[in-house]
């Protein structure tokens, strides 16, 4: 059952990029310096995070960060998907335990009238999350509709990818209030919920960080559980056993969905044993689904177990590429 299960969510083409992710900047290394342009320092500056960490000058951390839309999105969901890209990069700022400060965007657009439904939607998610739309470049007379958005945000404790390490439980936390969107899977909490809710919980990883019950997190990306989970053990240098009936799930959802799906709220991260109560807490007291459900190893793989079952993926030379 568990690989009848498996074998579709990773034969997904987004999962199997997640698993490879880290070729796209193997030219790079895993870290490229900046130097501050006053203090004239050298940071190292660590890419595998979900946003670049940056020292404000004053003993906090600037986050900025970027996502780019898929053409077919903007053509199938234009509204949705001008929503989607603001909604993706906060996402990105409180996964690193900071809070978002404002995005800008770069659209490219046949006309003024093409572009109607994106910024609507992008405009909807700024109100609905108060992170302003501060500027950006727009170009017209292009053939096809292209959005790209960056945030800035700020942070006092990190939660960094690489920060997870063997024996700390592994728990995720998600917002089960909400349904699907359209045939995309996408479980969306975000869009009808209320705005209070909302912005309450863009400090609630921010806690987290602060409170010092977890280093270490990822936001589940449109790899899903486990191609964000492969990501997180990757950029940590570890691996991850996972028991699959332990992961929050929508009761009338299917596994193989909802492994692949994306939730407006979703993150993984990790807390040393003994904690565990306290960051479910954290989150269960503002109706978002908190559990534990597995822990990080010194493995180069992860093992996802259910019942009697399990089942081995390999970090570093994934049979799905």
């Amino acid at each position: 059952m568990l690989q009848r299960i498996l074998d579709p969510v990773l034969a997904q083409r987004a999962v199997r990029d997640k698993l490879t992710i880290a070729q796209t900047y193997a030219a790079l290394g895993d870290s490229v310096s900046y130097q501050d342009p006053f203090d004239q320092r050298t940071h190292p500056v660590f890419l595998g995070d979900d946003c670049a960490v940056l020292p404000d000058g004053h003993g906090d951390h600037l986050l900025f960060a970027s996502e780019g839309i898929i053409t077919s999105f903007l053509d199938m969901a234009p509204w949705f998907a001008g929503y989607s890209a603001v909604m993706v990069n906060i996402s990105d700022i409180c996964s690193m335990g900071g809070l978002p400060m404002a995005v800008t965007d770069v659209l490219w657009l046949k006309d003024q009238e093409q572009g109607a439904q994106i910024w609507a939607g992008m405009v909807a998610a700024s109100t609905a999350y108060n992170v302003p739309i501060v500027g950006g470049h727009t170009c017209y007379h292009t053939e096809r509709p292209h959005l790209a958005v960056s945030i800035i945000g700020k942070a006092k404790k990190l939660l960094e990818s690489k920060a997870a390490r063997p024996a700390e439980t592994l728990l995720m936390a998600v917002d089960l209030n909400g349904s699907y969107y359209e045939d995309y899977p996408f479980w969306n909490a975000s869009t009808m919920a209320e705005p209070v809710h909302l912005r309450t919980n863009l400090r609630l990883m921010y806690e987290l960080a602060n409170r010092g019950l977890s280093a270490a997190a990822k936001d589940i990306s449109m790899g899903g559980i486990i191609g964000t989970l492969a990501m997180f053990a990757q950029a940590s240098g570890v691996g991850a056993e996972v028991h699959l009936d332990q992961i929050p799930k929508p009761d009338s959802v299917d596994w193989q969905k909802w492994l692949i799906s994306f939730p407006s709220f979703g993150y993984l991260f990790t807390c040393e044993p003994g904690r565990e109560k306290a960051c479910i807490e954290l989150f269960t007291s503002h109706r978002i689904q908190c559990k534990a459900i597995g822990t990080m190893t010194d493995n180069q793989e992860i093992v996802v177990r259910l019942n009697e079952e399990q089942s081995s993926i390999n970090l570093y030379e994934p049979n799905y590429a």
